[in-house]
């Protein structure tokens, strides 16, 4: 199989884990292998409700079998949905264009910031992922492209709450990622290019997810509101109640973003996503750029999107999650106090890991450690994966259908796993 991906898909085909997974079917929390082989799925976000969610399939077999088209043609889904989706938001973010992927988002934000601007530049962290456009690619330093005109992207270090910008936790910290943002701001300015939007997951996901207490970013908003720029919020990740406290991750850091960009987990792996955003904006990027999109705001995405809506509400899983993260974060303290690689615990929902440290004086990353240690969780049945700056978090992230019971298998296994695995081979 993978010969043949290579042949018909081409080189360089990304796969997770050194042995790759060859999966048939899905079932809430759980993935079963072309052997048979059942795993506790702990990292895969994109059936956000759980895999093959049967209200999920239903809506999307039920708008198959009645109509699906596309927006140029009224329909009430799109209506229904995008009523339902923005009551999840605070004023003033109460309209939405619909999209397929968050690449197309992202790509339409930054469109977004340049009609409110008249201006290009855009400041991203240096350790974080927005997409697949030409135009998105550009904001990764970690996938950076071959290609293209990066000149009008600037970046600032990512925020890391274990090893803090400028060595000190806290207010000081905070501060200091806003000065970085001024400096590189000033530098756009002086270029020609402009500024024009900061664009940040508001959880700092592929940074590592660092514990940064609520109000950690009003120094950023502060500087990039005073200089006339926006702010673009991308929840693909943390969105959608993942982080338990809250639906949003912008609404757990205390910040209202001007744009917010939605993706994977807004139709339980059915490709839909989104752009949420408040009229002011909306209607400047409608006067300045002709966009439809013939796939995005369809009767079928818009039935599976209304349904992880409904579920999500109906059965209490963002209160599930709230609790059950904590669990879970809670049990990986006691590992730490058995394994001394584990130098940090963090997150919050079902978004949660561990730091894995060489030493926890000098707070060496332990990143080849981190990947052996994912690839034995696999073995053992379990999946996960790893992120950070250095590559060395366990990233924990299980659809939302993940209980406390699910949470001990996964502390039991990584336990058992840890303690066979050498820190320095």
């Amino acid at each position: 199989m993978i010969s043949a991906r290579e042949r018909l898909l081409g080189p360089k085909m990304s796969t997770f884990y050194e042995e790759p997974v060859h999966l048939v079917k899905g079932d809430g929390v759980w993935v079963w292998d072309a052997q048979g082989r059942k795993y506790l799925d702990c990292y895969n976000n994109v059936p956000h409700v759980g895999h093959c969610h049967p209200k999920v399939v239903d809506a999307i077999c039920r708008q198959a079998a009645t109509l699906n088209t596309h927006t140029r043609y009224l329909h009430e889904g799109i209506i229904r949905y995008v009523e339902k989706l923005t009551a999840t938001f605070d004023e003033p973010l109460k309209t939405a264009i619909m999209t397929c992927t968050g690449s197309e988002a992202n790509d339409i934000a930054l469109r977004m910031a340049e009609a409110m601007t008249g201006k290009r530049g855009v400041i991203a962290t240096d350790h974080t992922y927005h997409g697949n456009t030409t135009v998105v690619a550009q904001l990764s330093m970690t996938n950076r492209p071959g290609t293209g005109d990066g000149s009008h992207v600037r970046h600032v270090p990512a925020p890391d709450s274990y090893r803090p910008l400028g060595g000190e936790a806290g207010d000081a910290h905070a501060h200091a990622f806003a000065q970085a943002i001024q400096a590189q701001i000033d530098d756009l300015e002086a270029s020609g290019h402009g500024f024009s939007a900061l664009i940040i997951c508001p959880y700092f996901a592929n940074e590592g997810f660092p514990d940064l207490a609520r109000g950690f970013l009003d120094p950023a908003v502060e500087v990039v509101r005073r200089t006339g720029g926006i702010i673009i919020a991308d929840e693909v990740q943390p969105g959608f109640g993942r982080i338990g406290s809250h639906m949003w991750g912008h609404q757990r850091i205390g910040m209202t973003p001007d744009v917010v960009t939605l993706g994977k987990p807004m139709g339980n792996g059915h490709p839909v996503a989104g752009v949420v955003t408040s009229m002011d904006v909306m209607s400047k990027f409608r006067n300045s750029f002709r966009y439809f999109n013939t796939f995005g705001g369809n009767p079928v995405s818009c039935a599976a999107a209304e349904a992880v809506l409904d579920v999500l509400e109906k059965e209490g899983l963002v209160a599930q999650a709230r609790d059950v993260g904590a669990y879970a974060c809670e049990r990986l303290r006691e590992l730490a106090e058995r394994h001394i690689c584990i130098g940090d615990v963090r997150g919050s929902g079902l978004f949660f890991g561990a730091e894995m440290v060489l030493d926890r004086e000098t707070k060496e990353p332990a990143t080849a450690f981190t990947k052996r240690l994912v690839n034995e969780m696999r073995q053992e049945g379990v999946l996960i994966n790893f992120l950070g700056i250095n590559y060395n978090v366990l990233k924990i992230r299980p659809s939302m259908q993940f209980t406390r019971a699910n949470a001990d298998l996964l502390v039991h296994t990584l336990d058992r796993v840890l303690s066979r695995v050498e820190l320095h081979p």
